[in-house]
């Protein structure tokens, strides 16, 4: 079974968002989590927008990559374009993708609604090429 980590900034958002997908898109295929380059919390409009298609992103908490082992995992996700802070050891693992979306922290609920979407589809193929 792949271990999948999702990193971002702070854990609030998109890598919040990217694990409810994972979680529920490759259950049973993956084990995943996410971590930032600082932990936070995961952002209120995070969970609503999960909520409105009916993945609970509640109980996930959002910590930071340095609490993680980079050779615990196979595949590396970075979703800020923060892979070029990451030490080595993590953009060397099997495979390291950095998506580089929109943060849509501040931003209007429209916006985290089409970086979700956008979070779905990537995460969909993800799964369906690596898993």
């Amino acid at each position: 079974m792949k271990n999948i980590i999702f990193i971002c900034k702070k854990n609030s958002c998109r890598s919040q968002m990217a694990e409810g997908f994972a979680r529920t898109l490759g259950e049973g295929k993956i084990n995943v989590t996410s971590a930032g380059l600082e932990a936070s919390r995961v952002h209120p409009t995070a969970i609503e927008v999960m909520s409105e298609i009916g993945i609970d992103i509640t109980k996930q908490t959002s910590n930071p990559v340095s609490d993680f082992n980079p050779e615990d995992y196979n595949i590396v996700i970075s979703l800020c374009g923060c892979g070029v802070n990451l030490p080595p050891e993590w953009v060397t693992r099997e495979v390291f993708q950095d998506w580089e979306l929109d943060d849509p922290d501040g931003q209007p609920l429209a916006t985290f609604r089409r970086v979700r979407d956008e979070i779905k589809q990537r995460v969909e193929k993800l799964i369906g090429e690596r898993a």
